[in-house]
C-alpha cells in the first residue's frame, strides 16, 4: 500500500494496509501533521467528529519526503503542521511528570522527551523563517528543519512521549460543525493555548507561545477556527467531549472537569482577542 497525500489519506492507507496485512509506504505531499511516521490512524465519523484512535502494530515501513514537493504546497499546510507539532513537548512533559503511559502503553524514554523538546525548540527558532520560505516556494535549511519537526520529531515525540489536553480539546472542537473546514493542526493550536490556562503556565511562557502562534498565523481565538461568538452551551459540549472517559486530558497534573476546561477555553480565547487589540 502506497499513500501519497495528506493526513487523512495517510491515516486511511495505514488502516487499510493493516486490515489487509500489507506493508505501507508513505509519501506525504504536505507537512501538515505527524501522521506519516506514526503507528496510529485517527478514525472520524461521517459527520467529521473524531470517533476513536486505531492503534497499529507497527509504524509505516518507509516514509519518503521530498521537501521540494512540500515547498510547493500552500503555506497553510505547513503552519497547521506547526500547530500540531507545537503540542508535542507540552503534552509529553505532562505525561513524563505524571508517569502517564505513551501510545505503546509504557512510560516514555528520555529519548522520547528529548525529541519532543527538540521539536518545540526547532519550531520557535525556525518556524517563522520556514513559513516565509514556503511563501516563496523555496527549500531552505530552516524549512527542512521544520518539515522534519512537523513529521518525524512530532510523530516520535507524541507516540513515544504521550499526549494530553491539547489533542483532547481538538477532539472536543470537532463536535461543532463550523470547525470541520479547519485543519487538524489549527484546532490543536486552540488546544495548545487552552492548555496554557488549564495547567496554569507562567505568564511569560504564555506570551512566548502566543507570540509564536501570531507570528506564523496559527489560530489563538475561537473565531479563527470558525466559532464566531459561540454560545456557552456549545463550548460546554466541547469541554465535555474533551473530558470523555478515557481521554488523554487526564494525563495532565491538574484536576480535570468540564467546567475547568470550559473556563480555560474562554480564557484562552479572551486573551487571544485582547492581544489582537494591542
Amino acid at each position: 500500500m502506497i499513500a501519497v497525500g495528506g493526513g487523512k489519506t495517510i491515516d486511511t492507507a495505514k488502516a487499510v494496509a493493516h486490515n489487509l496485512s500489507l506493508p505501507v509506504i508513505i509519501a506525504p505531499t504536505i507537512a501538515s501533521t505527524d501522521a506519516p511516521c506514526s503507528a496510529l490512524s485517527v478514525i472520524y465519523t461521517d459527520e467529521g467528529v473524531v470517533d476513536r484512535y486505531l492503534f497499529l502494530p507497527t509504524n509505516p515501513n518507509s516514509v519518503l519526503v521530498d521537501t521540494s514537493v512540500i515547498a510547493n504546497a500552500p503555506t497553510r499546510f505547513l503552519v497547521s503542521g506547526m500547530g500540531d507539532a507545537l503540542s508535542t513537548w507540552l503534552e509529553a512533559t505532562s505525561c513524563q511528570t505524571k508517569y502517564a503511559n505513551n501510545f505503546a502503553g509504557e512510560k516514555g524514554s528520555m529519548t522520547a522527551y528529548a525529541l519532543a523538546k527538540l521539536c518545540f525548540d526547532t519550531l520557535l527558532e525556525f518556524g517563522y523563517i520556514a513559513k516565509v520560505s514556503n511563501d516563496a516556494n523555496t527549500v531552505t535549511p530552516a524549512f527542512e528543519k521544520v518539515v522534519e519537526a512537523n513529521t518525524l520529531l512530532s510523530g516520535l515525540g507524541f507516540e513515544s512521549g504521550g499526549i494530553a489536553s491539547c489533542h483532547a480539546v481538538h477532539n472536543g472542537l470537532t463536535m461543532l460543525e463550523p470547525t470541520h473546514k479547519y485543519f487538524h493542526g489549527e484546532k490543536v493550536s486552540i488546544g495548545v493555548v487552552t492548555s496554557l490556562f488549564l495547567t496554569d503556565k507562567p505568564a511569560e511562557f504564555i506570551d512566548e507561545v502566543y507570540d509564536f502562534c501570531e507570528s506564523i498565523g496559527l489560530p489563538t481565538t475561537l473565531a479563527q477556527v470558525g466559532l464566531v461568538d459561540p454560545s456557552d452551551e456549545d463550548l460546554m459540549k466541547v469541554a465535555t467531549r474533551a473530558c470523555a472517559e478515557g481521554e488523554t486530558i487526564y494525563n495532565e497534573l491538574v484536576p480535570i472537569t468540564p467546567e475547568a476546561v470550559f473556563a480555560a477555553i474562554k480564557a484562552a480565547d479572551a486573551y487571544g482577542k485582547a492581544r489582537q487589540l494591542v
